[in-house]
């Protein structure tokens, strides 16, 4: 299931810039613009340091998108 965050969000609200958010969870700020744009997910790990960072919890900050269910046979 794709992954939607609210990763920007979060971080706009903790007054943080992706360079600053980067720098507290050791990555790079490339890694941070392409989570916000959803172009990759996080690991485990990753995920909970971004909540932490942000003092958030991580279900704050993502959630599985809904696929429309299939019929049943």
């Amino acid at each position: 299931m794709p992954l939607k965050n609210h990763v920007r969000e979060a971080r706009q609200a903790a007054q943080l810039t992706q360079e600053a958010l980067a720098m507290k969870v050791g990555v790079t700020r490339q890694s941070i613009i392409a989570i916000e744009q959803g172009k990759y997910g996080p690991s485990v790990k990753l995920a909970l340091e971004l909540a932490a960072a942000l003092g958030v919890r991580v279900e704050d900050l993502f959630e599985l998108e809904a696929r429309p269910e299939r019929g049943t046979r």
